[in-house]
């Protein structure tokens, strides 16, 4: 499959990494993600609809989560459906043009979940330590104008990135080493310096997550600290209890995502790697309905 391609437009498909060559154990990887896959259509599903339908949850808090729910659906159909389809088929190929769709999408959905998380600390931090304001700071336009920016980012990082890496040449064949097409695997198959400009978006990208886990974080302390201070009991668990599943959220995000791209390369094994972009690409979406 290492064909001499000097620019994208000669090359019609890429080559994912299958998870196993047993046929019997891709029937089991195909029947695990189904699962998988399932529980994250029928939790997100849940709260979807549940938020729909019941006026007593059209708060900001559950506006939020709605988005949130509708932002899972979106990353895990993106990935899941097709690893699913070359397991069951015996496969690995995928399009060109499916491979720059999935790029796009799940770089779509992952930055603006990424900004609704980082909203939504802040909608936690307004309620818990400013709950006189909650009302004209959280107003029902306030919170569409937040939801609106955090999708309309998304969008803008998702067009940003999708054109740089599909505009550098590719000559180190076809083969992606990843169950789905993740940027940084696509540029290892560049065979010009052309690959730095999307590097260097990679970074910039990278300061800005952090910068959004330090507001998080920043929040959270505030939080905590306004929470200690309430003198009930009840009043404090009250408190724990809307902050907990957020933070958790926000854990169970960045720790896989962290793992996945900053871990050394001494313990790198194909398997492990694997593994790991699993964990952060497939379990936040099924996990998030769990926890809240």
């Amino acid at each position: 499959q290492k064909q001499q391609m000097t620019n994208g437009s000669s090359m019609n498909r890429f080559l994912l990494l299958a998870f196993v060559d047993m046929r019997e154990l891709q029937l089991l990887h195909f029947w695990l993600f189904l699962g998988i896959y399932l529980a994250a259509l029928l939790g997100n599903g849940l709260i979807i609809t549940a938020i729909a339908c019941d006026h007593h949850l059209h708060t900001p808090m559950y506006f939020f989560l709605f988005n949130l729910s509708l932002l899972d659906l979106g990353s895990i159909s993106t990935i899941v459906p097709k690893s699913m389809a070359n397991s069951l088929w015996d496969t690995r190929a995928i399009s060109y043009a499916g491979c720059a769709a999935q790029v796009f999408l799940f770089v779509f959905f992952v930055g603006a979940e990424i900004s609704l998380l980082t909203i939504m600390s802040f909608d936690r931090y307004i309620a818990i330590c400013k709950p006189l304001h909650y009302g004209t700071l959280l107003g029902s336009r306030a919170c569409v104008h937040m939801a609106a920016a955090a999708w309309g980012g998304g969008l803008l990082y998702a067009v940003l990135h999708t054109a740089n890496t599909f505009s550098i040449p590719l000559c180190q064949g076809n083969a992606v080493d990843q169950f789905f097409c993740e940027i940084p695997q696509i540029l290892k198959l560049s065979c010009s310096d052309a690959y730095l400009r999307e590097a260097g978006l990679l970074v910039v990208s990278g300061f800005l997550i952090f910068g959004c886990f330090v507001f998080i974080v920043v929040s959270y302390v505030q939080i905590f600290r306004a929470v200690l201070r309430i003198p009930s009991q009840q009043g404090r668990h009250k408190a724990f209890s809307t902050c907990l599943p957020h933070l958790a959220v926000v854990s169970l995000f960045v720790s896989t995502g962290m793992f996945a791209h900053l871990k050394p390369s001494s313990i790198s094994s194909p398997f492990l790697d694997l593994v790991v972009s699993v964990l952060y690409s497939v379990v936040p979406p099924s996990m998030n309905p769990l926890i809240y």
